[in-house]
Formats: C-alpha cells, structure tokens, sequence
C-alpha cells in the first residue's frame, strides 16, 4: 500500500504558500471585493497555491525544520508579503474614490449615498464612480496577472519565512500613499475649479440683483456643472488613473522580482 508520508512532508511549505497568496485576497483590488464568498476566495488561492507549488524550485519545497510554535512568525510574514503587494496595488484607486469623494462633497452629492458592494457599506456616488473607473483601468492593464506574477516572484526574492523588517517596502509604501493624494487632487481639479468659478458667479448675481433667489436655484446649478465638467473630463481622467496604475504595478513587481 503506497504510503503518504511523501505528501505530508509537502503539507507545511505548501501551506505557507497558500498563506502568502492569501494576503492577496484581503487588499488586492477585485480579489476582496465582498461580492466574491469567502468560500470561492479560499478555493481559488488553494488553487493558485497548487499550480504555484510545483513550479518553485526544490529549496523551497524543503519541510521547515521548526515545531509549531515556531511556524507562528513564519506564517505571519507569508501573510505580510502578500498584504503588502495587495495594498500597494490597491492604494491608487483608494486614490480614485477620495477623489470621487472631494468632487461630490463640492457638488453638494455628499447625501447622496448608495449602497457599495465592494465594500459592504453605504458611499458616495461619485466616489463609486470614480473607483469603478480606476478598477477599470486597473483590470484593462492586466493589473491581476502582475499581482499574481508579483508573488510568484517574489519567492525567488524572499524566501519562505525569510522577510525582515529590512525587506518591508516602507518608503516605497509612503511615496505611492503620497502619490494617491496627489491623485485624488489632480482627478478632483477640474470639477473643484469648475464649481469654485460658479460660485463666484454665484457670488456676483447675488449682490449685484439681490431680488433673485440664487440659493434656490444655487445647489442645482453646482452639482449640473459639476456632473458636466466630469463628464467632460472622462477621458483625460482614465488616461491620468491609468499611467498611476500602470506606475505601481511596475514598482509592486520590481520590488517582487529584485
């Protein structure tokens, strides 16, 4: 009778795998989404996991030579690599939806909420809108075969329990977080600019024929300019989300494979 101690000693370098590619699922963009189960996401990354393992090399195929216990850092860190090119991935569309965000909020949207599916809550119409755009662009540019290729090289960068607190992107982190608010503001300009000029027409009627009731008319005459200067804009705001998206994909995968 043909034995299985051959697969067990495969079990705990196999799970580790498994761990890393979940951290995919809890940040990366379309893989958390609340509409995917929780049973369909631990079946894919069981999945990917199974399909990863036999193409590493033997060295990492190597049952770690510590108890339980000591498997507890190992597995946290796994979980570390893949949160950490998950949430990189994911922070300029965050940067897309703030600007969404800044762009209702000036329009006078910002009690206008609908309910997001992405993230299980009530948001901002806009900011949906916005975020969808950013997915969208994210999605065109193949942005989840180069997270999936980011973890698959990142085992040849880091090993299998081997990351320090060396090896944590920290500063590249904080530049692409900077990056996103400078994202959300060139995104919002337009429409910011546009109702800032509005209200100082606004502004002008009002003191120059004050028998006219602007505040009435006001707040419909915002959020019309609005929605046109971002309709307007559309194609130079994909254009701008995707050079963004482009641009981090390429740092998550650099910092993956060097």
């Amino acid at each position: 009778m043909p034995s299985i101690q051959p697969l067990l000693e495969h079990a705990a370098p196999y799970l580790l795998i498994v761990v890393r590619l979940s951290g995919l699922f809890i940040f990366a963009p379309m893989l958390s989404s609340r509409m995917v189960p929780v049973r369909v996401r631990a079946l894919l990354t069981i999945m990917f996991a199974a399909a990863i393992y036999p193409a590493l090399p033997s060295a990492l195929q190597v049952p770690p030579d510590a108890d339980v216990f000591s498997l507890l850092p190992m597995v946290f860190t796994e979980l570390l690599i893949g949160l950490i090119i998950g949430l990189i991935a994911s922070l300029p569309l965050m940067g897309m939806e703030l600007a969404g965000m800044i762009m209702g909020h000036q329009m006078g949207m910002s009690i206008a909420r609908a309910y997001n599916p992405e993230a299980d809550t009530d948001s901002e119409v806009i900011g949906q809108l916005s975020y969808y755009l950013g997915l969208g662009a994210f999605v065109s540019m193949g942005g989840l075969d180069a997270l999936y290729l980011a973890v698959l090289r990142s085992f040849g960068r880091i090993p299998i329990g081997a990351l320090g607190i060396d090896r944590i992107p920290l500063d590249t982190f904080v530049n692409i977080l900077t990056a996103g608010f400078e994202l959300a503001l060139r995104v919002s300009a337009p429409v910011v600019c546009a109702i800032f000029l509005v209200m100082i027409a606004i502004g002008f009627v009002m003191k120059t024929m004050p028998q006219i009731n602007v505040m009435s008319v006001g707040f419909a005459i915002k959020i019309l300019c609005g929605l046109v200067t971002f309709g307007a804009s559309l194609a130079v705001l994909d254009q701008v989300a995707g050079e963004e998206v482009g641009r981090v994909l390429r740092i998550v995968l650099d910092w993956a494979g060097t």
